[in-house]
């Protein structure tokens, strides 16, 4: 029996759900298949989920070729019309056990089925049932939302992962603790929109509640991890557990996009400027230690180079640490795409500046952690990474996935020495 060869591109919850994916493949008993699980958020996610495709239909000749994911469900017909591809498959189909009953053999794929296998996925209310326990080697991911109900202008996913749908707290609890009683010393919950958690919950709970729920609930969870969030969504039960709850890490992914209010309002963004900046003042009075990333988008459609300052202005004013820095590129069905677009050149322009800047408040960040004691959960024998998730490098070798107390030493240009 041949496995299923899989590629994952993309964000952190399709990395999740090709984990889900593989097990119920191998449940379904699928053999010899390629399954490409694809990215949609850039016009450039596009292009490279179709090189994959056709690297991988090179070096698997003869294998059936499933591809799924955010781009094949935006645009099936794309994916449909290559001649390496057997069956395109949505997002919401690819987490549903009898689609790949119905996939079990590369024999399965000759014959007179459908080749796609995309249903609306504005349609889907409910959250698929596919918990996996101990995806990461040493940290767990636990999806506890999907979808989007808001628009971005420059945004696909909500078209690709349909409206938010949360997995109850009662679920998501069970969960967490069959990960620590397998011995996951640190668990970080994801989403694609994860501030929206609870809305379409009976009594509307928020992911605060959430939070304290978890830390609650599981004493024995070392580290409770929150990926990336909508400052403006925060709430004060969050904020609570931020000031309170040393077991919550101080390190906030923030979905920013841009430091000027007149883009942030043809994004259709839900904040201002100085709301961005607000919350990072508040939140830093709540847990001095807290750190922020942050995404960022460079040469947005209309952005002036005045309106671009204030984006860059934004690294500072907000002491972000790390930094995404996405260079725009319009993508095919949304608003965005229509409206004047800044000149390529521009673009990356800015975006090695911002880069720039997040180097150097990264670089500052990294000197005046030199002399703190850290206690560091260990990715490998040589490499952990701070409450704060800095990277940091022993010259001795640590037990991997369990958490060391060490003093920080030096630091190179992406990281920490002890």
């Amino acid at each position: 029996m041949k496995p299923p060869v899989f590629s994952t591109l993309g964000c952190r919850l399709n990395a999740y759900e090709t984990e889900a994916m593989k097990e119920l493949a191998s449940a379904a008993g699928v053999e010899g298949a390629v399954i490409v699980n694809t990215c949609a958020v850039t016009t450039e996610a596009v292009r490279k989920a179709k090189q994959e495709i056709r690297k991988l239909a090179r070096e698997n000749p003869g294998a059936p070729v499933i591809v799924t994911g955010c781009a094949a469900q935006t645009e099936p017909e794309t994916f449909a019309a290559m001649p390496e591809v057997t069956r395109v498959i949505g997002n919401h189909e690819k987490m549903q056990a009898e689609t790949w009953s119905a996939l079990r053999a590369p024999a399965d794929f000759i014959g007179e089925s459908e080749k796609v296998m995309v249903d609306d996925i504005m349609s889907v209310r409910e959250t698929a049932g596919h918990l996996i326990d101990g995806f990461g080697r040493h940290r767990a991911y636990v999806q506890v939302q999907n979808g989007c109900d808001h628009r971005c202008t420059f945004c696909i996913i909500p078209y690709g992962r349909g409206n938010s749908r949360s997995v109850p707290a009662g679920v998501v609890v069970d969960q967490i603790k069959r990960l620590v009683d397998k011995g996951f010393n640190e668990v970080v919950l994801t989403g694609v929109d994860l501030t929206s958690w609870g809305a379409d919950l009976p009594a509307t709970p928020r992911l605060g509640d959430l939070v304290m729920r978890i830390l609650k609930l599981v004493p024995d969870l070392p580290r409770l991890r929150i990926s990336s969030i909508d400052s403006i969504e925060a709430d004060e039960n969050l904020m609570q557990a931020i000031a309170t709850e040393p077991r919550l890490m101080p390190h906030l992914h923030l979905s920013l996009q841009a430091g000027d209010d007149m883009i942030l309002k043809r994004m259709k963004r839900r904040h201002l400027r100085d709301d961005a900046i607000r919350f990072c003042e508040d939140a830093r009075k709540l847990r001095p230690d807290i750190i922020f990333g942050a995404d960022i988008i460079a040469g947005f459609p209309t952005e002036t180079e005045e309106m671009f300052t204030n984006s860059l202005r934004l690294v500072e004013d907000c002491h972000l640490t790390f930094l995404h820095v996405f260079p725009f590129s319009p993508r095919k069905g949304t608003p965005a795409a229509r409206m004047p677009q800044v000149k390529g050149p521009e673009i990356k322009d800015r975006a090695a500046r911002l880069r720039t800047a997040g180097d150097l408040a990264l670089q500052r960040h990294l000197a005046a952690e030199v002399g703190q004691s850290h206690r560091i959960l260990m990715e490998s024998p040589h490499m952990g990474r701070t409450e704060q998730f800095t990277e940091v490098d022993f010259a001795t070798a640590q037990a991997e996935g369990q958490i060391v107390t060490a003093r920080i030493t030096g630091h190179g240009p992406q990281r920490l020495t002890a």
